[in-house]
């Protein structure tokens, strides 16, 4: 079996220092590296370096690898973490390319979903939990059976399957959070298709060539790419020691330290700072986001007497992390389990919340929303799952096909919402319907209309009799009609735990 090979070839070179072994190592792991970091640099060429760089870093940890590992996902982690490097200066504005095509992309035919996936795909796998990454590393980019999967991870057929399962549902809510909204098994289908396509001709020979030598004959831009790649991998490392120890962590005077820094910087004594205007302060995020220790707090906010709106900023991936300036408990909430701003109605809060308002950090990376959870369950009381409920929505639905009022769009401009018209130039109907739920309804709208791409039109009612005015224009203009029913939908349940917590008296000064 190829599993049990890769380990004993790994074994073989690690112990043997066995060249041969290592080469068919390479053989048979080239393509799922070169196409895991294609998908992130679109760049071939580069894409093969990255592939050299992950394979001269395997060389050279080899003897040190967890021989629980399953190598396919280490690999997969690894191509992550050196992309990510390649990438770190042009981070921002891929960032944003990738939501504009994702906009552009939003809800096309199966046949397309790929495209719409593979922009986002090793981050999101990336944020998966070892067990889980290895699970879909395995079954849909290996294409392993689940007896396989269940043989490399240590579990039966059926336990391997649930996993597989839990895997694809947190993919699924990772790509609909970015408007990706996909089945898991439509989703599933174009990751096995698409994920792993052949390396170029003579790369695994290549590589094997300069891994086994070190990295002794590889250029320099590849040496710096080995060098950044193995930085992030110490200090992924270093985090998992300062997120096992975090509780003593925020109780250490260093985080208050680290905190009271933050509160004496320029941008924090003004709480009219826009979010922007601190997204472009790169010394500020690198200074005290990435060099100082990961920490989670939530204070009082410093100005409670402001009349100034809050702010706050995070980052995505593995590069994730949460500062907020002059929030309520609520928000908070909704920030740290990343429910979307248009999904903030489908948050169901109990009573007693406290009034006053706070700042609050988590710069603990990748699990910075895990972590920013665990403390509002210590400093409130307060826990959350994600249910599914049956509930109040409004069914959005096609009354009168092809009304002349909604017109298909390849390209659209700047949408404009004064009030009581809806000037749109180029958004999809299920982007739309969330639009509608988050400014004018305040319960979940669900798009039944199975119209897809993007759509302009340009819809006025009476202002003077509010959202209600809404429907009856949109069945006139456009050929649509708002339904109201009782439809299952996934809700995030905040609950009481602990008595309530230390914070949950409205006004307490903890």
């Amino acid at each position: 079996m190829r599993l049990l090979d890769d380990a004993q070839l790994l074994s073989a070179y690690a112990t043997r220092g066995s060249e041969e072994a290592f080469a068919t190592l390479v053989e048979h792991n080239v393509s799922l590296v070169y196409s895991s970091a294609l998908r992130q640099v679109h760049d071939p060429h580069l894409a093969e370096e990255i592939t050299q760089a992950v394979f001269i870093i395997l060389a050279r940890k080899a003897g040190n690898l967890n021989k629980e590992s399953v190598l396919q996902g280490w690999l997969c982690r690894t191509a992550h973490l050196v992309a990510c490097n390649v990438l770190k200066s042009e981070h921002r504005r891929q960032h944003h390319e990738q939501e504009a095509y994702m906009e552009s992309h939003l809800h096309e035919s199966e046949p397309d979903v790929w495209p719409q996936i593979a922009p986002l795909l090793d981050e999101a796998v990336a944020q998966l939990g070892d067990a889980d990454r290895n699970a879909v590393v395995l079954r849909f980019y290996e294409q392993r059976t689940l007896e396989e999967v269940g043989r490399a991870l240590g579990l039966n057929a059926d336990t391997a399957q649930k996993r597989v399962s839990r895997a694809l549902e947190k993919l699924r809510k990772f790509f609909t959070k970015r408007g990706v909204v996909l089945t898991t098994s439509v989703m599933a289908g174009a990751v096995s298709a698409n994920s792993v396509q052949a390396a170029p001709v003579g790369l695994a020979k290549t590589i094997s060539t300069m891994a086994v030598a070190k990295g002794a004959l590889a250029s320099g831009s590849t040496l710096t790419l080995i060098k950044g790649a193995l930085k992030i991998m110490a200090w992924t490392k270093a985090k998992t020691v300062i997120v096992m120890g975090l509780s003593v962590l925020i109780a250490g005077e260093i985080t208050v330290i680290t905190v009271k820094e933050i509160q004496k910087q320029d941008w924090y004594q003004s709480p009219e700072t826009y979010w922007w205007q601190v997204n472009r302060n790169d010394k500020f995020q690198e200074k005290y986001l990435y060099e100082k220790p990961a920490q989670v707090r939530i204070l009082p906010t410093k100005y409670p007497s402001s009349t100034g709106s809050g702010w706050s900023m995070s980052g995505v991936g593995k590069d994730a992390f949460f500062v907020g300036i002059k929030h309520t408990v609520r928000e908070i909430i909704q920030i740290a389990f990343q429910v979307p701003r248009e999904y903030a109605d489908r948050i169901v809060f109990p009573a007693g919340l406290p009034q006053r308002e706070f700042d609050f950090i988590a710069s603990s990376r990748h699990d910075a929303p895990e972590a920013l959870q665990n403390e509002i369950a210590r400093k409130f009381g307060l826990v959350g799952k994600f249910e599914t409920r049956p509930t109040n929505v409004l069914l959005l639905k096609v009354k009168s096909p092809n009304a002349p009022g909604l017109q298909p769009v390849t390209q659209g401009g700047r949408s404009e919402f004064p009030d009581g018209e809806m000037l749109v130039k180029g958004m999809s109907i299920s982007k739309w319907a969330m639009f509608l739920e988050d400014n004018y309804f305040k319960i979940p709208v669900i798009d039944q209309t199975g119209l897809q791409g993007n759509f302009a039109f340009d819809l006025r009612w009476n202002r003077n009799g509010g959202p209600e005015q809404i429907k009856p224009a949109m069945v006139e203009q456009l050929g649509l009609e708002l339904v109201p029913s009782i439809e299952p939908v996934e809700m995030l349940v905040i609950e009481k735990v602990n008595n309530g917590g230390p914070d949950m008296t409205p006004g307490a000064t903890k």
